[in-house]
């Protein structure tokens, strides 16, 4: 999963937490032997024996979790001298039960964690095909990128981006197809590989939305889903032309652009809508390409719904415009770092959908002799 900000904080305090609570079977253990020796025999803490095997089959391997069961038979067989008439045999009857129990759990379980962990590998060859990692910097384009699942651990979804520098300057798309899963997945690759060799190819907007609708129409048809009108994408097609000083924009059915600028916010309306893929065919195939300036130091910022759809507790939207006027200027990295905090901010640490989002600034010359100078 690509993720902006500082996910290894998150990583390490749950390493932390997880190292503590492979702990817990021993501090079981020992509480169990503790109270049982010390209190009177009527109480039995010890017929609590068998839980602590039983805990360690949800955490540790197998030979620790056996080994474990032989400690707690041990002190059940060591309290039989002190308090006779515990029912020693009856309770080291369940140790044993439940420690072999426990084992064969402990060994399917590394079972399916290790065919897991196979799974988690091929998603994540699979996201780097599908969103591979962009250069920072694109012609006369800084661009940085983020990618949030709503899941924690998901890798992939139908949220999408690609940026390339082409012949007619640095185009960029950002998209999310309707529905989850595999479907999902599958659509969003789709797109994502005509762009790639659309953009190269295509000297206008029209003509790479055009091929992207063709890709989605088939990929739709090879791969049918119960309820076809709902198999679409959103998306956008921006694209800075060499000489740079303005943006064009392609709007299928998406979430506007913002710019960020000194002066405030513009929200990038289309004037007139595109059909988001897959549906010209119901609604008609009329697309309108916008211009806007873009001037060096301004940041464009594109994303999918799931930025400005994030909920707080009480149900209200995240406050995307208001949001980028507060602002200050700052690279692309640092606007997309910001706004991913604020997003689990707003959500109260959880995502209801996947969220992605590119950030790009022009440069001038002297801007791009600074930073090469400070490289």
């Amino acid at each position: 999963m690509i993720m902006s900000g500082r996910p290894w904080r998150r990583r390490a305090a749950y390493s932390g937490r997880w190292e503590a609570a492979r702990l817990s079977p021993v501090v079981l253990t020992l509480l169990i032997a503790g109270m049982a020796f010390s209190t009177p025999r009527e109480i039995a803490f010890s017929r609590l024996l068998p839980a602590a095997p039983a805990l360690a089959a949800a955490m540790w391997p197998v030979l620790p979790t056996v080994l474990l069961g032989a400690v707690c038979l041990l002190l059940m067989i060591l309290l039989s001298f002190f308090h006779t008439d515990l029912g020693t045999p009856y309770t080291s009857a369940a140790i044993i039960a439940v420690t072999l129990a426990a084992a064969y759990g402990s060994h399917i379980r590394l079972q399916r964690e290790e065919t897991l962990f196979q799974v988690r590998l091929v998603a994540d060859a699979a996201q780097k095909v599908l969103l591979r990692p962009l250069p920072h910097r694109i012609e006369n384009v800084e661009i940085e990128s983020l990618y949030l699942a709503a899941q924690e651990q998901a890798r992939i979804g139908g949220d999408f981006y690609e940026a390339i520098g082409t012949p007619y300057g640095v185009r960029l798309l950002i998209g999310d197809v309707r529905g989850k899963g595999l479907t999902a997945v599958g659509a969003a690759a789709a797109v994502i590989g005509s762009f790639r060799e659309a953009a190269y190819d295509e000297p206008d907007l029209l003509g790479v939305v055009r091929r992207l609708e063709t890709t989605v129409t088939r990929h739709s048809a090879a791969f049918p889903v119960h309820d076809q009108p709902e198999h679409f994408a959103t998306a956008i097609l921006a694209e800075i032309p060499p000489g740079g000083g303005l943006v064009r924009l392609l709007n299928c059915g998406h979430p506007p652009p913002l710019i960020a600028h000194p002066g405030g916010v513009r929200v990038l309306e289309p004037t007139i809508a595109s059909p988001p893929l897959n549906l010209a065919a119901l609604i008609g195939a009329r697309y309108c390409v916008d211009t806007f300036t873009l001037a060096p130091g301004e940041q464009l910022l594109l994303y999918t719904d799931g930025v400005s759809e994030t909920r707080d507790h009480s149900g209200r939207f995240f406050p995307l415009p208001e949001w980028m006027r507060r602002q200050e200027p700052e690279d692309p990295r640092a606007l997309l770092d910001q706004l991913h905090g604020d997003l689990l901010r707003h959500g109260g640490g959880r995502l209801d959908d996947d969220i992605a989002a590119l950030a790009l600034r022009p440069t001038t010359a002297r801007d791009r002799g600074v930073l090469g100078a400070g490289g």
